[in-house]
């Protein structure tokens, strides 16, 4: 079993945190380093079994504290060679494993994968985990459009953690300028509900038990909104595991993420 922590999720800042057999990796690190700190701590999790840091793309909002925290606690920062670049800027010390390129990195009890996404991003990724002799987790949470290659990334997972950012008729009515909600509703911006809805449903399969939704927008989505409308879709695949809702301010209950034919215990 795995445990999954959400620290936090939206447009201020996202983090993710995947603990296995005493080690934990970090997914996203969009808060300043104390604040994830705090916020691990918050959640029970001691920042010292730290293992490892994966960041999809170079927003703030996803790597606002990445490199500080990989130096302060020796850990190497999994990323793209393009994240890497506009996140480093050639001078911070902390160690950068390439994802996706060469193949699974190996941290600690940890295989962490990469495939390319669609964002307005220098090189992004979605990140996936393979937990030794566990269950095996997938993030997407900046995705503008789904590729074949993302498709078939995100099957056969244990846990998705997926964007729901925006509702369509929400963000029509959001009062942004229409260029912003166009860059929002385009293929380098966010999945909306219906988009995320459509893709969990091409992906389901049953041992598909846990999924999270994520970066949800606060001017353009509701919890509620995103539940129905994903839940709905979810029901209709046969989705019979747990459903839920990441929150920006801090960290959530932990989720349990297990092989299908153990009992779910959270």
């Amino acid at each position: 079993m795995a445990t999954l922590h959400v620290l936090g999720s939206g447009s201020k800042g996202n983090a993710f945190a995947l603990v296995h057999d005493g080690a934990t990796l970090l997914i996203e690190a969009g808060f300043a380093a104390r604040e994830i700190e705090r916020r691990l701590e918050l959640a029970g999790v001691d920042p010292a079994t730290l293992v490892g840091l994966a960041i999809t793309h170079e927003h703030g909002d996803h790597a606002r504290g990445a490199t500080r925290l990989a130096t302060r606690h020796r850990i190497p920062v999994v990323a793209s060679l393009g994240t890497w670049q506009a996140v480093s800027r050639g001078g911070d010390p902390c160690q950068w494993l390439p994802a996706g390129s060469r193949g699974p990195a190996d941290i600690g009890p940890f295989q962490v994968e990469a495939c390319p996404c669609s964002h307005d991003a220098r090189e992004p990724v979605a990140i996936g985990v393979r937990c030794d002799d566990g269950p095996s987790l997938a993030v997407a949470t900046d995705l503008g459009r789904p590729t074949q290659a993302v498709r078939w990334f995100l099957r056969d997972r244990h846990a998705l953690i997926l964007e729901a950012n925006h509702d369509e008729v929400l963000l029509r009515q959001s009062g942004y300028p229409p260029v912003v909600q166009q860059r929002i509703a385009g293929h380098g911006g966010h999945l909306s509900n219906d988009a995320c809805a459509q893709l969990l449903s091409e992906v389901h399969h049953q041992a598909l038990k846990t999924v999270v939704l994520a970066h949800l927008s606060q001017r353009c989505n509701t919890p509620d909104v995103a539940t129905s409308r994903v839940g709905a879709a979810l029901a209709a695949a046969g989705f019979d595991g747990t459903l839920h809702v990441a929150t920006q301010d801090g960290p959530m209950e932990p989720i349990a993420v297990h092989f299908p034919a153990q009992r779910t215990l959270f």
